[in-house]
């Protein structure tokens, strides 16, 4: 199964998705690529790495990139955009493949409470996104739907 996070700028929420949905196909025994990239390309916040390593989860070696730089990137079970920008650009994606979306504040220029708040979210929803996947597979779209819109 290949999944894929796009957010807007591929520094921070689309980063700690990826590293976040890692650590639990992993828990989970699921057998998932998992990648992210955004619309643009800028650089991984040092704020998502702080977070990140705060709970255990290195995005150390993560940097930012587009679809374009992704190997096969027209070939995604799944494609779970992050912020509101990005699931407005993401019709522009050809390949037929699940969409999911999951809008999460941007924290950048916040303090690292809202940070801490912003990675918790995401952990919560790539939880119940990979616990779904890993007993439903990705056919049951209404579970999966489900399992990204109660991440609050």
């Amino acid at each position: 199964m290949r999944l894929l996070v796009l957010c807007t700028h591929n520094s921070a929420r689309s980063q700690m998705a990826e590293g976040w949905l890692k650590h639990y196909a992993k828990a989970q025994g699921l057998e998932a690529e998992v990648w992210s990239a955004g619309t643009e390309k800028t650089f991984v916040k040092p704020d998502a790495i702080t977070v990140m390593r705060e709970v255990g989860l290195e995005l150390n070696g993560h940097y930012s990139k587009t679809l374009y730089e992704l190997p096969n990137p027209w070939e995604f079970d799944l494609v779970l955009t992050v912020c509101d920008s990005a699931k407005e650009a993401c019709p522009l994606y050809p390949a037929k493949t699940l969409r999911l979306h999951a809008s999460f504040p941007d924290p950048s220029g916040q303090g690292l409470d809202a940070w801490r708040e912003v990675r918790d979210a995401i952990g919560r929803m790539s939880q119940a996104l990979v616990r779904s996947l890993a007993e439903q597979g990705a056919a049951d779209e209404t579970a999966l739907r489900r399992a990204v819109s109660n991440c609050r």
